[in-house]
């Protein structure tokens, strides 16, 4: 099968100028337009496989501690009937777990120190089937949760916040006080620390306190739980499970997912990942573009060997596909090396970033201010497919002009100083 010489003309101007013959496989400004948008390409892989990991990452880690669907009263008022709410839920076959619990907010102090924290009173028998929180607590800490015995659990952050360790004492303060003669006076309980824990996330290490769901009931003198807090098979159809479980359950329920918890989060995140697809793909468009001013060259350059091949009997369609070849050469070439480096990064991007911060002395993510504390990277073919089609579009399309010029020149003209 003999190769059509429209692809080896193409295939040899581009890895040949003239000018720079002699100094390599790849003519100079062949190379300049493959690497331009090999580097677009990978910045673009790289970006958006760090903006998935890391909204994955953090999604994870709060599913850890945050359950997938709550049902709770309104006003914080308890349930009217626990165990009637929990068979009508459980009756759901998305539904693998159940447990209620009782939330608030309240005050947490520890001589001069004091600091909000969320109150979560549970049933530490039926807290694993929720979430999985339970298998991060040290020591068998849920277990030291017995009703009456006013033991707390605290996040990580928020114990060294407030200088305790377990066995350490610390008095929670109710948002709402008593009457007495003397005026309101606030509700104080002290409790002690039995345990702490670590979700990896910072907004609930930092303010996250749970208690035996009795002991949360005294205190904050509530006839039982608020809620209940479920776990399905399937964390993605949370919302269609909600909506299912809004036209079962009898009563005045509220119910909110786990996506709309942090809703104004996950939106941000993914405004932002639009945002930054759109300015990298004009990143690679530049660099693909620059294609144009390489073909335009290779034109200029080659006006004689046109002029032949016209003589010889090339027609001008003939003349055009030479130059799209060597313009599509570099396009694929550009992109396929942009997609072997961006993956290659992406892949390897936890040994690649904590070698540069030890190399450079710097955090890059410190967890107070991003959630997370290490660089997390999730490759998804949804982007890395539309990434290297666009690249290659945007490559062809830049071949069209300067093809197309090539294919006007006269061969008269082009020999008259030959």
């Amino acid at each position: 099968m003999q190769i059509p010489y429209e692809l080896l003309l193409g295939w040899r101007y581009t890895r040949a100028g003239r000018a720079t013959r002699r100094n390599g496989f790849i003519s100079f400004i062949s190379g300049v337009s493959m690497l331009g948008i090999a580097l677009g390409v990978a910045a673009l892989i790289i970006v958006l496989s760090v903006m998935n990991g890391f909204q994955k990452e953090v999604r994870d880690r709060m599913l850890g501690v945050v359950s997938h669907i709550e049902i709770f009263s309104p006003y914080g008022q308890a349930l009217p009937d626990v165990a009637k709410t929990l068979a009508e839920v459980r009756a759901n076959p998305q539904v693998i777990g159940a447990a209620p619990f009782i939330g608030t907010q309240a005050l947490l102090a520890r001589g001069e120190d004091m600091k909000g924290a969320i109150v979560r009173g549970i049933d530490p028998a039926l807290e694993g089937e929720v979430t999985d929180l339970a298998a991060t607590l040290r020591g068998g800490a849920l277990d030291r949760l017995v009703s009456g015995e006013f033991g707390v659990v605290l996040g990580r952050d928020l114990a060294r916040q407030l200088g305790v360790q377990e066995g350490d004492k610390v008095t929670l303060v109710a948002p709402s006080g008593q009457v007495t003669p003397a005026g309101v006076v606030p509700r104080l309980k002290q409790m002690t620390v039995v345990g702490t824990f670590d979700s990896g996330h910072y907004e609930y290490d930092a303010g996250l306190l749970m208690l035996h769901v009795d002991d949360a009931a005294r205190i904050f003198r509530l006839e039982g739980p608020t809620g209940i807090r479920l776990k399905l098979k399937d964390l993605h159809q949370a919302r269609e499970v909600g909506a299912q479980l809004a036209g079962t359950l009898s009563g005045d329920l509220l119910i909110r997912d786990w996506t709309r918890q942090n809703r104004n989060w996950f939106a941000a995140v993914q405004l932002e990942k639009r945002m930054m697809f759109i300015i990298l793909t004009l990143i690679v468009a530049v660099a693909a573009f620059n294609l144009v001013s390489t073909l335009v060259m290779t034109v200029t350059d080659k006006r004689a060997d046109i002029a032949i091949l016209r003589t010889l009997g090339a027609s001008p369609a003939s003349i055009m596909g030479i130059f799209v070849v060597q313009g599509a050469a570099v396009g694929v070439i550009g992109t396929l090396s942009g997609l072997l480096l961006g993956l290659g990064v992406a892949f390897n991007i936890d040994v690649i970033v904590p070698a540069l911060e030890s190399l450079l002395q710097a955090s890059f993510l410190p967890k107070d201010i991003y959630l997370i504390s290490r660089m997390p990277s999730d490759p998804q073919s949804s982007d890395i497919v539309p990434i290297g089609v666009i690249s290659l579009v945007l490559a062809f399309v830049a071949t069209i002009y300067p093809s197309w010029r090539a294919s006007r020149v006269n061969p008269a003209e082009a020999l008259r100083y030959e």
